[in-house]
């Protein structure tokens, strides 16, 4: 074995927290992957991790190690995978995670062409609307819905993610349309709850161009945004909902656009992977097909100024 391998399996180690963990991901024997890990540590003249009966801590050398050690061994693999795949065309595991929903609805119909033109590769989906840490948990990359937090990512936008407020029909003859953004505050809304807790003040530019930010409260909150939308449908509430999510009932008239002369924030629908200096050719493939795919005009708003009221035609289309 390499020391390339040996690394590897260090890193394995050390993000799993448990040799027996490691090698069972790469396929070894605990005693060899022990064994491969002392080999390595007397190599290097130091002791990497410390060793109880129940525990398995990163030494200070193993912490340094880890750190300045990722970015070179995942470089050296990628080079020496993308001379193979060269020769071979696109190949390998590409593992990515994204929202569940937008996965479901506008992501897993258009695998089987990505699979068609990729016969070689292998395809890995984890649907969760968790924020994984693309490293620890070895993501290539993430489909991420909304504003980027982490600066250690790499991003590149595929869609505008526009939003709008929205509610069933039946909610609106029994309560009437807010006339303005404070009557929001007088309404049943449907808050979503996310990891920095509940997103209960909305903010919004008004008819006249100008900044609003509404604290609204109703009936139900929950972290999952199918749950608001039933919830829309049911005739409870109020909601904010990107458009893709909601554009067939806005289309169908199951759902009805509220203050539509409001302009919410636009954020972005996002490819992100780990800051690196040499991208896997499986990435940048997938991240061309997602954004040749759903650039542009999304799909979703391709007919969006005939399913919306006419004042929201203004939006812009490109990037």
């Amino acid at each position: 074995m390499s020391r390339v391998d040996d690394l590897s399996l260090f890193l394995r180690v050390f993000d799993a927290g448990s040799i027996s963990a490691a090698a069972r991901s790469l396929d070894l024997s605990v005693a060899v992957a022990s064994q491969r890990l002392r080999a390595l540590e007397t190599s290097l003249g130091v002791r990497l991790f410390h060793r109880t009966t129940r525990s398995l801590t990163p030494t200070t050398e193993g912490q340094a190690l880890a750190e300045q050690g990722r970015p070179l061994v995942h470089d050296l693999q990628t080079l020496m995978a993308g001379l193979r795949q060269a020769s071979s065309g696109i190949s390998g595991t590409l593992r990515v995670t994204t929202s569940a929903t937008f996965a479901r609805q506008y992501v897993s119909p258009l695998l089987p062409e990505f699979m068609r033109r990729h016969p070689q590769l292998r395809l890995s989906i984890d649907l969760s609307d968790q924020l994984h840490d693309l490293v620890t948990a070895g993501f290539d990359l993430a489909l991420r819905i909304g504003a980027l937090d982490d600066s250690t990512l790499v991003a590149r936008r595929l869609a505008a993610n526009r939003r709008v407020l929205c509610a069933a029909p039946d909610y609106l003859r029994r309560r009437g349309p807010p006339a303005t953004p404070q009557d929001l505050a007088r309404h049943d809304c449907l808050v979503l709850v996310g990891s920095q807790g509940r997103a209960d003040v909305w903010r919004m530019q008004d008819a006249d161009g100008q900044d609003v930010a509404v604290r609204v409260d109703g009936p139900l909150e929950s972290s999952q945004g199918e749950v608001l939308r039933d919830a829309a449908l049911a005739g409870m509430g109020i909601a904010m909902h990107s458009t893709w999510h909601v554009v067939d009932d806005l289309r169908t008239g199951r759902l009805a656009v509220v203050l539509p002369d409001c302009r919410l924030p636009e954020t972005g629908i996002h490819a992100v992977m780990p800051q690196r200096r040499l991208v896997p050719p499986r990435v940048t493939a997938f991240i061309d097909f997602m954004a040749e795919q759903i650039g542009g005009v999304p799909p979703w708003e391709r007919d969006l100024p005939h399913a919306l009221p006419a004042r929201l035609a203004f939006l812009p289309t490109g990037l």
